[in-house]
């Protein structure tokens, strides 16, 4: 049996994998300085072994409200292109957020912004909607994509909802990973509800501001401890022009035990997670066996 590789009964292949999280201070509305140098942070990731990078929120331009049409992507997007290229070339796994732009026609139920808050592009009307999209590549393809569901505050003026909580599904390693974006952290519902479906793995990728640090790091254990799941934190660093931001991305293990922390500068944290961890865990203490959803 190849290294690193274990069998277990009823659940295929599970192996212990790499992780990275880049956090890096993204620049206000600077998309190809901030690509350029997610690129390079992720090519360092991917030098020290990594096979699973997660960027922060928003990556590309951070909330670049003032110029949000430019800020935004409409897909086919160079950007995804470049990072589906990137991602074939090192056979890795690349997850994070950007700003999708979708012409109306093609929105399916999703809520709405109120009339009296809608952001309204100049001349375009109410022809198009906006979302904050997750995204995931798997050694070059789109294993799925979350548009975040619960956007904080300013965000309502300017994004439409996602309407799914799924797990993305990737086939090539047989894993399912729960995805969440920032404010969602606070929501312990997502978090359950990814896990229930069989996510083996939470990432929240985030722009979590000061001086919100102890509830970002309290949070993000208590999703892992909860849910009995490895979780990658992704939080972004530096500042805006209205708020600064702490970093501490943190990967953390399914007992919830940081694992790696990045501090506040920029950096990439990498660590190797043991996946089949996450089952142990749940036969020592069954908190999945022994919950009652018949009174909650």
């Amino acid at each position: 049996m190849p290294a690193g590789l274990k069998l277990f009964a009823g659940t295929g292949w599970w192996f212990d994998m790499k992780v990275a999280c880049i956090q890096m201070d993204v620049l206000h509305c600077r998309k190809q300085k901030n690509f350029e140098k997610a690129l390079y942070m992720a090519l360092e990731a991917v030098r020290q072994g990594a096979e699973f990078i997660v960027f922060p929120e928003v990556f590309s331009t951070g909330f670049c409200y003032e110029h949000f049409e430019h800020a935004a992507e409409t897909l086919p997007s160079p950007i995804l292109e470049n990072l589906a290229c990137f991602s074939e070339a090192n056979d890795c796994i690349i997850l994070g957020s950007l700003i999708e732009k979708v012409l109306s026609e093609e929105v399916s139920c999703s809520r709405q912004p109120a009339d009296s808050e809608k952001f309204t592009p100049s001349g375009s009307g109410n022809s198009t909607s906006y979302y904050n999209l997750g995204f995931c590549f798997e050694s070059g393809t789109l294993a799925g994509s979350y548009r975040k569901t619960h956007p904080f505050k300013a965000e309502n003026r300017y994004f439409s909802t996602g309407d799914s909580i799924e797990p993305i599904t990737l086939k090539k390693r047989n894993l399912k990973i729960g995805f969440q974006i920032c404010y969602e952290l606070r929501f312990p519902e997502i978090a359950r509800k990814l896990a229930l479906a069989g996510s083996d793995l939470l990432v929240t990728a985030a722009a979590f501001p000061n001086p919100r640090s102890e509830h970002w790091k309290i949070l993000a254990k208590a999703r892992a401890i909860e849910n009995q799941i490895p979780h990658i934190a992704c939080n972004r660093t530096g500042s805006a022009p209205d708020c600064t931001y702490f970093g501490n991305s943190m990967i953390i293990n399914a007992w919830g035990e940081v694992k790696a922390d990045a501090g506040s500068k920029e950096c990439v944290i990498v660590y190797d997670l043991d996946l089949p961890e996450k089952d142990e865990i749940r036969k020592a203490i069954p908190v999945f066996d022994d919950r009652r959803p018949e009174l909650y």
